[in-house]
């Protein structure tokens, strides 16, 4: 006997759970949009269409799902992770492509919440669509997390990236961290990196390590911007693997810092001239550098800075999210993975909430987020 047909919200959660899958293939591409996902279903409940934000600029997610769909569309479903936009940028509204393909009722997930593209439920409303907002609501921010926090803070979001053993040392007392993590884990992080915009370390990190920071073993990944915080423009030297091809480079260096230490530089690579967090210090106001980077597009940022420079994020409140590789070493002297955060006493800690925690190789990686204040105890 074959199986009974779901029922209609069954076929919508499924159907919701799948536009989600589908929004994450976007993730590192189409910044300074959201990623979006679609899915079309007739007007049976079948998926007749799908569709995904590729590329900022490029058609949305409901135009792709509603070209495949055809037809097909007409009196059917779309869901939607994002409510459709209501506005006309480099592309045209969605709520009116819904209504001119004859779609009957609208589901998303996350109320769009964008000044200028908000407001597209009560266009579809208007127009006779039954719309439902709040499906899977949960799963869908959190996909779209970088974006919302552009949106609500006016900065991107920031993901704070560390390998240590379970000691929480970074490297050896000698200086050596290479290679503290497996192959697997590293691979893991060029999966990070490709869904970011931009990758972020400090000078101290530019001058021990060269590090390149591209994109690796990710084929299709779009390269992200990568980014030095060099107060002094000491770290980065010609030759450096950060100047080359592979990635747009830019160096954020203090406003006061000597143009002859800068002009060295190639042509191709971006200076940034930033304040410094205070009068004489060595570090950069990491506000006015967030800042610098939302207005190139920058909406996830991959903070891969030695202890330093995350130690500056975590006592400025600007870490969104710490995904550590722990791997099964104890080094049992060296830096930790934390420096000069000012967290003197145990009730000053930056309490977190862990969201996953996954086995990959040999080593762990754990994923957690800063509880709200209120949480924190």
């Amino acid at each position: 006997m074959a199986p009974a047909p779901a029922a209609p919200a069954a076929r919508e959660s499924d159907a919701m759970r799948r536009a989600i899958a589908l929004s994450a293939r976007g993730l590192g591409a189409t910044s300074p949009n959201p990623v979006v996902g679609c899915v079309v279903l007739d007007a049976a409940g079948r998926p007749v269409g799908e569709g995904w934000h590729r590329r900022a600029g490029g058609p949305h997610a409901e135009i792709h799902a509603l070209a495949e769909a055809g037809d097909e569309a007409r009196g059917g479903t779309a869901i939607v992770t994002l409510e459709p936009c209501d506005h006309t940028g480099r592309t045209g509204p969605c709520t009116r492509a819904l209504v001119d393909a004859g779609i009957a009722r609208v589901v998303y997930a996350v109320p769009d919440p964008h000044p200028a593209a908000r407001g597209g439920a009560e266009t579809l409303a208007a127009a006779g669509i039954d719309v439902e907002g709040g499906l899977l609501h949960a799963e869908a921010a959190e996909v779209n997390t970088a974006w919302l926090t552009s949106v609500r803070l006016g900065r991107p979001h920031v993901t704070w990236k560390y390998a240590a053993g379970l000691d929480g040392r970074v490297a050896a007392a000698d200086g050596t961290s290479r290679w503290i993590t497996s192959p697997e884990s590293r691979a893991d992080v060029h999966r990070l990196r490709a869904e970011a915009d931009a990758v972020l370390v400090g000078s101290g990190t530019a001058r021990a390590d060269d590090p390149h920071l591209a994109v690796r073993g990710v084929p299709g990944a779009p390269q992200p911007m990568r980014v030095v915080a060099d107060t002094g423009a000491d770290a980065v030297h010609p030759g450096a693997r950060i100047l080359d091809n592979a990635a747009p480079t830019l160096i954020a260096v203090a406003e006061d810092t000597p143009v002859r230490k800068t002009a060295r530089l190639p042509e191709h690579a971006e200076v940034v001239r930033l304040p410094r967090a205070q009068a004489g210090g060595r570090g950069l106001h990491l506000p006015a550098l967030l800042a610098a980077l939302h207005e190139r597009g920058v909406r996830a940022l991959l903070l891969e800075g030695g202890p330093t420079l995350a130690g500056s994020f975590a006592a400025a409140g600007l870490v969104d999210r710490v995904t550590g590789y722990l791997a099964p070493a104890l080094l049992g002297e060296g830096p930790q993975v934390l420096a000069g955060a000012g967290f003197t006493t145990l009730a000053h800690a930056l309490r977190l909430s862990l969201t996953d925690v996954t086995r990959i190789g040999p080593d762990l990686r754990i994923t957690a987020v800063p509880l709200p204040a209120t949480e924190e105890s």
